[in-house]
């Protein structure tokens, strides 16, 4: 930095008003009951491994994943029948008939994507003695400033309190279970998965789980001799206890027993086989017994409060660089009483977020209370909360944020729980840059890389085309082809050219000049060349995609049909001429101006086809006006431009900013109707 940026650093930090933790509210998700559904427990995570903390009584459940334990193997992404399929809907749409062409589309569709699967359970099982626990007692907490899930209730009068926290440095899960008396610690322990697999006992303190995920997903069913070695898994739970009081025993070679305890401490840490995007799980040489045992004894010497102040000094590190304060105000703001949002720098002492004891009130006693009352601090909770999920589920060197971050609890989860390109992945990282979390989304990036090597093999076959392509959905193998299913999501070769606009955000908020050069522009050059390569010329003199969908919605066509495939959508232009402006605007600080690519890219960019209005005075989502069948449909994909984008602008555009205003009142408005 040069010194004149050092100055404008410490002014910026000397006018940093500090929270008052007098008034501000604890960050504490909290709960007065045991979880009664999946999305009721608490997830903690270290980026690769992730559990979820029921808060059970008298039995327990801590459900695990692994980020790596996929089903499948490396695939083709390619399809050498696909340039005459792509002749076809082209030639429909010239003529519109934007029915046809939709139908025609299935021809353009590679495989399914694989499924992210579940590790398995630790369960737990306490005496007949917690059943008649003390229910107002009863407290379940994740406590945000810690990364740390806690529960505590009380049987007669023993104290119970069990601890949970996932730790990137030492990469190991840690539950602690204590009782106010002595001796009073005492139940049994397993691990268990919905996946095949087997358990066994190793040294009278360790319980060990191999399995593998299936080498094909299932559905469709895995046809006789057509079962490839899938990816192979192991988990290690290690099992303390206090020394001197209290006894381990092994039950049934699967299951241990700890009784008279004053205090018990497991130790859960798990390996694959995976190796990388391409290769085949029958090719790795990981052992994964191995690597978990090994990881493991190098926590032989830490102790609970050793790992717990590891823990703590990696995670608020990332957590404490931002703090977030909402003036309890009245409607309107008054002078002098400003959001206050702090992103503080990583060098810069972290904010001390204390609490009070308002956190007694359950977090969804405040939801349901917000609609007549609002609470400020609930708002700073959820903002925190988010950036909680993303330290929790990306790390440096992890697999990129599925569609669940990290978390799943099915063998066939929702939308395979896959990276899904047309908005959630890219959700998923929106918090990165701006919350001061840019480490967090190296995983991103190195997702991006795995997919432009596929995917510069699938524009090539598939659509003829130089640089690398990727659709709406993706998996661990970095699938780069269209999926199965229906045109109105499949159909969407913009995935990589939006994936390719975090790269120069990247960029802005680190201004990483050896990032730039080295990792972004490299992508950003092989996005741009399909992209120029993708469009064609058109009526008028314009560049057009040809086929173009705007993600997961579909049109009436002029025959009175659904239809979803036709030209230059409003967000296939949009996030085009996103692209254009990062490698344009990249080129300059690398000095590479006046490559070749980027005077084409300089060209083209004047004759994309500009955002149109409709008759309604709301942004036309697709090239014509076409009657929408699904007014009040989830996303607003022709709204790019605005956000995330950056070429609508209240300066440049006030019309189409308007006209976007226009369109969320008609969507909301839509929406308020069906409630009717």
């Amino acid at each position: 930095m040069e010194d004149g940026d050092w100055v404008l650093v410490e002014n910026l930090m000397n006018s940093i008003p500090m929270v008052d933790s007098e008034t501000s509210k604890p960050l504490k998700v909290t709960f007065n009951g045991p979880a009664k559904s999946w999305t009721d427990a608490i997830p903690i995570g270290n980026g690769r491994l992730g559990a979820m903390v029921w808060g059970g009584v008298s039995s327990e459940i801590i459900q695990l994943n692994e980020d790596t334990l996929w089903t499948g193997t490396p695939s083709d992404y390619t399809n050498p029948d696909s340039p005459e399929a792509l002749s076809q809907v082209r030639n429909l749409v010239d003529n519109g008939k934007y029915t046809e062409a939709t139908e025609a589309a299935v021809n353009l569709f590679g495989n399914t994507t694989e499924v992210f699967q579940l590790l398995g359970d630790i369960k737990l099982q306490f005496d007949d003695s917690h059943l008649a626990y003390s229910e107002e007692t009863y407290h379940r907490e994740l406590d945000l400033d810690t990364a740390t899930a806690r529960l505590r209730y009380s049987v007669g009068d023993v104290e119970y309190t069990r601890e949970h926290f996932a730790s990137n440095p030492d990469q190991v899960i840690v539950i602690k279970i204590s009782g106010s008396k002595l001796g009073s610690v005492s139940f049994t322990v397993s691990l268990d998965s919905k996946l095949d697999h087997h358990c066994y006992i190793n040294g009278g303190s360790q319980i060990i789980m191999e399995g593998s995920c299936p080498g094909k997903r299932i559905p469709p069913k895995v046809k006789e001799g057509d079962n490839p070695k899938g990816i192979q898994f192991s988990a290690v739970l290690d099992l303390q206890i206090s020394d001197g009081i209290g006894i381990i025993r092994v039950l049934d070679n699967m299951t241990l027993e700890v009784e008279g305890s004053d205090w018990a401490l497991l130790l859960l840490l798990a390996s694959s086989s995976f190796e990388s995007p391409f290769t085949k799980p029958s090719a790795s040489k990981k052992d994964p017994t191995s690597e978990s045992l090994r990881a493991l004894k190098s926590t032989a010497n830490l102790s609970y409060s050793d790992l717990y102040a590891r823990h703590l000094d990696d995670y608020q590190n990332l957590f404490q660089r931002v703090s977030f304060q909402l003036q309890k105000s009245s409607n309107k703001v008054r002078e002098n009483e400003p959001l206050v949002i702090n992103n503080l720098m990583p060098f810069a002492n972290a904010v001390n977020l204390k609490g009070n004891k308002d956190d007694v009130v359950p977090t969804v006693q405040r939801i349901k209370s917000f609609q007549f009352d609002e609470d400020p601090s609930l708002v700073e909770l959820l903002f925190q909360f988010g950036r909680y999920l993303l330290i929790s589920c990306s790390r440096p060197g992890t697999q990129v944020a599925n569609l669940q971050g990290i978390w799943n609890n099915e063998l066939d989860p929702k939308w395979d729980c896959a990276p899904t390109l047309n908005i959630n992945l890219e959700m998923n990282y929106w918090p990165a840059l701006p919350c001061n979390l840019s480490e967090c989304q190296e995983p991103l990036v190195d997702f991006i890389k795995s997919l432009s090597v596929n995917g510069s093999k699938t524009a090539q076959v598939n659509y003829q085309a130089s640089g690398w392509v990727a659709h709406h959905r993706s998996d661990i193998w970095a699938k780069s082809s269209a999926s199965e299913g229906n045109a109105k999501w499949a159909l969407w070769p913009m995935g990589g050219a939006w994936l390719c606009t975090h790269l120069w955000e990247h960029y802005n908020y680190t201004m990483d000049r050896d990032f730039l050069e080295n990792e972004a522009y490299p992508l950003l050059e092989g996005c741009t060349s399909f992209v120029l390569d993708w469009l064609i010329e058109g009526p008028r003199g314009y560049l057009e995609t040809n086929p173009s969908t705007s993600p997961e919605h579909s049109f009436i066509a002029p025959d009175g049909k659904i239809a979803s495939v036709s030209y230059s959508s409003t967000m296939d232009m949009a996030i085009i001429r996103e692209v254009f402006y990062a490698i344009i605007s990249a080129s300059e600080v690398l000095s590479k101006s006046e490559d070749t690519l980027i005077q084409k890219a300089r060209a083209a960019e004047p004759r994309l086809r500009p955002t149109q209005l409709a008759q309604d005075g709301s942004i036309m989502e697709w090239v014509k006006d076409f009657e929408d069948p699904e007014v009040h449909h989830r996303h607003l994909s022709h709204l790019f431009g605005l956000f995330p984008g950056h070429t609508i602008t209240i300066e440049k555009n006030p019309d189409l900013c308007k006209a976007a205003e226009n369109t969320l009142y008609k969507r909301a408005l839509q929406q308020q109707l069906q409630k009717c």
